[in-house]
């Protein structure tokens, strides 16, 4: 009797660590953002332009940790995000070169930043923060702050619709629309 209830435990054991592994993997499959390195998308928006949406974050940064959590989980966010931009993650303190056209943009150990973090930020070093180019990659603004799911879907709508070119940002979240 010892034996067959030692028998069912372990076998209740493996069905349940079974399920559980199961479950996970359904997990990791969701949709989620595809993000790119701004090489990546630049080359992308060469053969069919689109806006570029850039996360500057840094590794230590808690805001943009929840930010990754809460708001770029969304399947709302996911999709305006995936539909309308070229999305780029973007490590302001990332030493690697990053190449753009002609130049090439490398870490400077005396701002403990990326030149192109400072570049898109204009030296306003914070984070997170968001920089949005155009078609043409011409700055469309900096975004800086956590932002909610509701706050980044009003912005996402605000910049792929290309209403920032006709009103502002205070006034389209205000109108809601």
């Amino acid at each position: 009797m010892k034996k067959f209830l030692l028998f069912i435990t372990v076998l209740a054991f493996v069905f349940t660590f079974k399920n559980t592994s199961a479950q996970s993997t359904t997990t990791n499959t969701e949709k989620k953002i595809m993000w790119m390195s701004f090489e990546e998308a630049v080359a992308k928006s060469d053969k069919n332009p689109k806006k570029i949406f850039i996360d500057i974050y840094t590794e230590w940064c808690g805001w943009c940790k929840k930010m990754d959590a809460n708001t770029f989980t969304d399947s709302t966010i996911i999709d305006l995000m995936n539909k309308d931009f070229y999305a780029v993650k973007l490590d302001a303190e990332t030493r690697d070169t990053i190449r753009f056209r002609d130049k090439q943009f490398v870490y400077l150990p005396e701002y403990k930043a990326n030149q192109i973090a400072l570049d898109l930020l204009k030296g306003k070093m914070g984070y997170p923060n968001f920089v949005v180019l155009d078609e043409q990659f011409a700055i469309i603004s900096a975004f800086p702050g956590y932002k909610t799911v509701p706050e980044t879907k009003g912005l996402l709508n605000y910049l792929s619709t290309n209403t920032f070119q006709v009103k502002s940002l205070e006034d389209f979240m205000r109108d809601g629309k």
